[in-house]
């Protein structure tokens, strides 16, 4: 399958091996690290947001990863499981000789509790606890998931970085909220002063895996001695700090800045395709719950215009509806004819009569630290307000969103992104607990059909009923794809341009 084709800025330096030699020469250092913003928590199993993600995954690491192909790869796992012949019984092997930051030795213990808490706790845990008939542990060495009935996606949801199955000590695994920050990954927390920064350390008793690097799988070594997340709500500021070179990498930088980073003092990189934008329904209470006011709202936005205005040049973004571009093999355009790149003013009009729609304010909820977010509601709003509808714009933190969201009481529609991810059921909107609650039979029939065949070429054919349902029942509006921008400093080198960016592997070098 093709996923993501990773397009870098000509003047980027070339990856070198990461082997024993280049440890000797190269380690040392340490990078700022300018963030959107400060993370909501440390972690992960509590939260989607990317941002968490970025920093969290340096800290913990879970039993899977993705490769550079984007299928899963063990990291704690010392093999992908063995399945038996009807599907519901997953074998792991574990790896030997890893050890928490706290100097203890990782068990089968330790990864059934983990897994018990990412269950309890975590939005796409929650999701697979729904299909887990147990968990067990034949020995220290090696955990057995048995299922109620064949779950495709099983692997992808225990390899992802947020609302992630991180692994930490069974003596922790009871804390809500998360106390000890303590994982097994190849950096371990050594300060954290809020809005300032968020200090990272080498762990010198991490466990490596052999080989070469490979994707966000293979070998991760510690070159640096520290890596500090500096939060930066403010992009222009970011954008700013790049160009001074002030940070050894900036993420999330606006698009129409490529020029001015080009000129700076770190190089631009561009991710191509990087994801899709989404207005997100509250689809459990106020006034986005019903499903007439949701389809207004789909009528009358206009994803050209908003995407214009958030990425200026088509260089960075494409309208399309679906929501895998060509050369996915996910991709299909069945159900899109509802999306229209020019909006249908009239008809959302004829929607809001029909749904009896009484002037109260649609309120979005949205944050200028993502400035194309903004800027697509700026445009959104316009539309909106022609079609009949009063609109409450709530402009917010990051990390106050990713709070906000979690409450229905607070809004009718926010504003996030995604990558494209290998797996469509890692998706947000397929979990019923994910802020915006979409919950229908529908649903269910799609979903749970397309999660449990196995067979590759009868899931693609499924994913297009499961598409077919979102644009019937608007759980969410797909804005169109887009490409996005990062600054990274010359001298910081092995870096691999990823949706979330790591950085074992990265060393500074002297030019």
């Amino acid at each position: 399958m093709k996923h993501f084709v990773l397009a870098i800025a000509t003047s980027l330096v070339a990856l070198c091996s990461a082997n024993s030699l280049a440890y000797a020469q190269t380690a040392g250092g340490v990078i700022d690290v300018a963030t959107i913003g400060e993370p909501p928590t440390l972690d992960p199993m509590a939260s989607t947001a990317d941002l968490v993600g970025i920093i969290t995954q340096h800290i913990y690491e879970t039993l899977y990863t993705f490769d550079a192909d984007w299928g899963p790869t063990p990291l704690l796992a010392a093999a992908l499981p063995t399945i038996s012949e009807d599907g519901l019984t997953y074998s792991i092997p574990l790896r030997s000789g890893i050890k928490f930051h706290d100097g203890s030795d990782m068990t089968s213990a330790d990864v059934i509790a983990s897994l018990n808490r990412w269950m309890k706790l975590a939005s796409r845990g929650k999701q697979t606890a729904e299909i887990i008939a147990s968990i067990e542990a034949p020995d220290d060495a090696s955990v057995v998931i048995t299922l109620k009935k064949p779950y495709a996606p099983l692997i992808a949801l225990l390899s992802l970085n947020n609302s992630a199955a991180i692994i930490i000590p069974e003596e922790n695994a009871a804390q809500d909220p998360l106390e000890a920050f303590i994982g097994t990954g190849p950096y371990m927390l050594k300060e954290r002063v809020p809005d300032q920064y968020i200090q990272l350390a080498r762990f010198d008793g991490y466990h490596p895996l052999e080989g070469e690097a490979n994707g966000y799988g293979g070998a991760r070594h510690q070159y640096l001695d520290e890596i500090r997340f500096v939060p930066v709500p403010d992009p222009n500021t970011r954008v700013e700090g790049a160009v001074s070179g002030q940070f050894a990498y900036a993420d999330s930088i606006p698009v129409e800045a490529y020029d001015r980073i080009a000129g700076g003092a770190t190089e631009p990189v561009v991710l191509k395709p990087f994801g899709w934008p989404a207005f997100i329904f509250n689809t459990k209470e106020g006034l986005s719950s019903n499903i007439l006011i949701r389809k207004a709202v789909q009528a009358a936005l206009a994803p050209e215009d908003m995407m214009l205005a958030a990425y200026g040049s088509e260089d960075f973004f494409t309208i399309d509806g679906a929501f895998y571009p060509e050369g996915y093999a996910w991709h299909t355009e069945t159900g899109t004819e509802p999306y229209v790149p020019a909006g249908n003013t009239e008809a959302a009009k004829a929607l809001l009569a029909e749904a009896g729609y009484d002037g109260t304010p649609l309120r979005i909820l949205t944050s200028r630290q993502y400035e194309f977010h903004y800027k697509m509601a700026q445009v959104a709003q316009a539309y909106l307000e022609a079609a009949g509808f009063k609109v409450q714009m709530d402009v917010v933190e990051w990390a106050t969103l990713t709070t906000n969201r979690a409450d229905p009481k607070l809004w009718d529609i926010y504003i996030s992104h995604s990558p494209f991810l290998s797996e469509p059921a890692l998706m947000g909107v397929m979990n019923d607990t994910s802020p915006g609650w979409w919950v229908s039979d529908a649903k269910h029939a799609a979903v749970e059909a397309f999660n449990a065949e196995v067979d590759p070429a009868k899931r693609v054919e499924l994913f297009a009923a499961v598409q077919k349902v979102i644009y019937d029942e608007v759980p969410l509006f797909k804005v169109g794809n887009f490409n996005a921008l990062a600054a990274q400093a010359p001298n910081l080198d092995g870096m691999v341009p990823a949706p979330w960016p790591y950085f074992w592997n990265a060393y500074l070098t002297s030019k």
